[in-house]
C-alpha cells in the first residue's frame, strides 16, 4: 500500500481530494487513470489516530512541497476552533505555488517561501518559521508536514523555544493494520506504528535518520517497477 493523505473533502458531494506527485508506478497510474468514473481496486482508511485539534491559542502550520496539501485541512480546523493561525508554505519556485487562496481564507498570517525567491520569502520554510517565532513569542504549537528533512529542520528550529511540534509521517505501509511492522517509527521513548499510532508524532522525539533509511528500503524495487511499467506503456503505444 502507499499512504496518501486526504487534502480536502466535500461531505455534500461525497468526495475527497488528493494531491499527488507522479514519481513512481502507482502514482503515475493514478495521475493517468483517475478520472470521474474510474474505480480503484482497494482503498483502506482512514488509518491511525485522528488529529487532535483544539484552540491552542497561536499555532504555526507548515507545509513543504506536496505537504502543503495535507496541512490545509489542519489549518482550517485550527481556525474553526478560534486559534490564531500562521501558515508557512514552501515551494521550489513560484510556478509550483498552489492553493494560496485557500490558505489566505483561513490563515491570520501567511508566509510563502520559495527556494529561489521568485515568490514571497527567499529561503526554506524554516526561514518562515523563524520569522514567525521572532514576531510572535507566544506561539503554542507548530504542525509540520512535508519531506522528512523539512520536518526534522522545523523540529530543530522550535526545540530551543519549547514549542510543541507535531509532524505527520508517511513511511511505507504493507498491510496497514500494524501486523507487518513495515511502518515502524522509532521515537526517543519507544517504537510506534504509523498506520495505527500515527500518522502524527512529537517531532522532537522522532528518529528521522531511521525514518529516512526505512523510506529508502524499497528504492531498488520501486525503480524496477517504474522501468517495467514504462516499457509496457511504450509497447502498448507501438502496438
Amino acid at each position: 500500500r502507499i499512504p496518501l493523505t486526504i487534502a480536502d473533502f466535500d461531505r455534500d458531494a461525497g468526495t475527497v481530494t488528493l494531491v499527488i506527485q507522479a514519481v513512481g508506478k502507482t502514482t503515475r497510474e493514478m495521475q493517468r487513470d483517475c478520472v470521474p468514473g474510474f474505480e480503484l481496486v482497494s482503498v483502506t482508511g482512514p488509518m491511525g489516530e485522528p488529529s487532535r485539534i483544539h484552540n491552542a491559542g497561536k499555532v504555526v502550520c507548515v507545509g513543504g512541497g506536496l505537504g502543503v496539501a495535507p496541512v490545509f485541512p489542519q489549518v482550517r480546523a485550527f481556525k474553526e476552533t478560534g486559534a490564531y493561525v500562521i501558515g508557512v508554505i514552501g515551494f521550489r519556485d513560484a510556478s509550483l505555488v498552489f492553493w494560496e487562496d485557500r490558505f489566505e481564507r483561513y490563515c491570520d498570517e501567511l508566509i510563502i517561501c520559495t527556494d529561489d525567491g521568485s515568490r514571497g520569502l527567499r529561503g526554506m520554510v524554516t526561514d518562515g518559521v523563524e520569522q514567525a517565532i521572532a514576531l510572535h513569542r507566544d506561539i503554542a504549537q507548530c504542525l509540520a508536514i512535508g519531506p522528512p528533512a523539512m520536518m526534522q529542520a522545523c523540529a530543530e528550529v522550535t526545540r530551543p523555544h519549547g514549542i510543541k511540534t507535531t509532524v505527520s509521517l508517511n513511511p511505507v505501509m504493507v498491510d496497514g493494520t500494524g501486523m507487518c511492522g513495515g511502518c515502524r517509527v522509532k521515537l526517543s521513548d519507544g517504537m510506534k506504528f504509523a498506520c495505527v499510532d500515527g500518522p502524527e508524532f512529537d517531532g522532537h522525539k522522532v528518529d528521522f535518520d531511521d525514518l529516512v533509511n526505512r523510506l529508502n528500503r524499497f528504492h531498488k524495487e520501486e525503480r524496477q517497477a517504474i522501468e517495467m511499467w514504462s516499457e509496457n506503456c511504450k509497447a502498448t503505444l507501438r502496438s
